[in-house]
């Protein structure tokens, strides 16, 4: 039987690397955003998560027996965000509901689960790292909480099964996106390289001398993949990371290589990218005119308030895949590879410019 899968949010990082798994093991690949994007081997379809007549009407007759869900929408409040992001959930399950075809539902979060939401992040009583499945959630309001009690109603009204997946800091490609550390960097380093500025690592102390991890698109791509075919990985959560751990101070000088950078030392002052790159965006537009790149906004490529959120925290964050390794997932993907590959694609696509 064909395996038929609707990929939500596949213009995203997480949802375009879904997709693009998904399409090269065989399935046959819809992707659901407010605008699509032409991707190989997925059929768009336009549709807006927050409006049920839309939906129902872009949906009808779409019969997907596997739905990944990939994407959210940033409020103004945490209080907001759940509001929103519930709806949105509930709406899409409304106008699957009357095909009665959904088999598997997977919902991707990410560490706020354990570190909290925005408004809390990093703050309060927080579980000991590393981070664990088993850890639960944390006393406070946070829309990811909310979007798995939607899937999880859900599923024992449709009969469905599910799977949550719980990234770090995700490094892929994906213009437009709100968060997105390996393209901001990318950009921050070729402005650097452009013009002679120090490459200053921005973050806090903690974070330069502590051991973390993150998560290439595509290792996350292939959990998703693993755990909507497998029997053992069925109505389970999952972190998921490279499975390497490493530590900024050796990074950032990796990073800096690769553009052929000298890292300045770091001397514990934290120097947030929002602040450094403030008034950048005349600056960008001058070097895509110069380069010939393939877009000169640079809010567009860049999101230096989530990365500063990031290489700002006060504590170590890392991450246990013990979990899904037990029941069979053995991804690993070196993160220093995973910068270097995005940084070779964003340059091969004409979002940086060349050696």
């Amino acid at each position: 039987m064909t395996k038929r899968a609707l990929v939500v949010g596949y213009t995203g990082i997480q949802g375009h690397a879904v997709a693009a798994k998904l399409v090269a093991d065989g399935w046959e690949v819809l992707g659901l955003a407010r605008t699509p994007k032409e991707q190989a081997g997925v059929t768009g379809i336009a549709a807006d998560l927050t409006d049920p007549e839309s939906l129902r009407a872009a949906l009808d007759g779409i019969a997907p027996t596997h739905v990944f869900l990939t994407t959210w929408l940033r409020m103004e409040s945490e209080a907001e965000n759940i509001r929103v992001n519930a709806e949105m959930l509930r709406n899409l399950f409304a106008a699957l509901r009357p095909a009665n075809s959904v088999e598997h539902v997977a919902l991707v979060t990410g560490l706020k689960h354990y570190l909290g939401p925005f408004e809390a992040y990093g703050k309060g009583q927080l579980p000991k790292t590393p981070f664990r499945e088993d850890q639960g959630r944390l006393d406070v309001e946070n829309f990811y909480y909310a979007q798995e009690d939607e899937v999880f109603a859900a599923a024992g009204a449709d009969g469905f099964t599910w799977g949550v997946h719980r990234p770090h800091t995700v490094i892929g490609k994906a213009v437009g996106n709100a968060m997105n550390m390996g393209q901001t960097l990318a950009v921050y380093a070729t402005i650097c390289r452009e013009t002679g500025r120090p490459f200053r690592f921005p973050g806090s102390q903690v974070q330069w001398d502590s051991l973390t991890d993150m998560t290439d698109a595509r290792q996350l791509a292939a959990q998703v993949a693993w755990a909507a075919t497998s029997d053992d990985a069925r109505n389970e959560d999952f972190n998921v990371v490279n499975g390497d751990v490493f530590r900024w101070s050796w990074m950032w000088g990796r990073i800096a290589d690769w553009f052929g950078l000298e890292a300045e030392e770091f001397d514990g002052t934290e120097r947030p990218l929002e602040q450094q790159m403030a008034e950048d965006a005349e600056l960008w537009a001058e070097i895509a005119d110069r380069h010939g790149l393939a877009e000169r906004d640079l809010h567009r490529l860049a999101s230096p308030w989530h990365t500063d959120a990031d290489l700002g925290r006060p504590i170590e964050v890392v991450t246990d895949m013990s979990k899904s390794r037990a029941r069979g997932f053995t991804g690993y993907i070196a993160t220093d590879k995973a910068f270097f590959d995005l940084f070779e694609t964003l340059r091969a696509d004409g979002i940086i410019p060349g050696a």
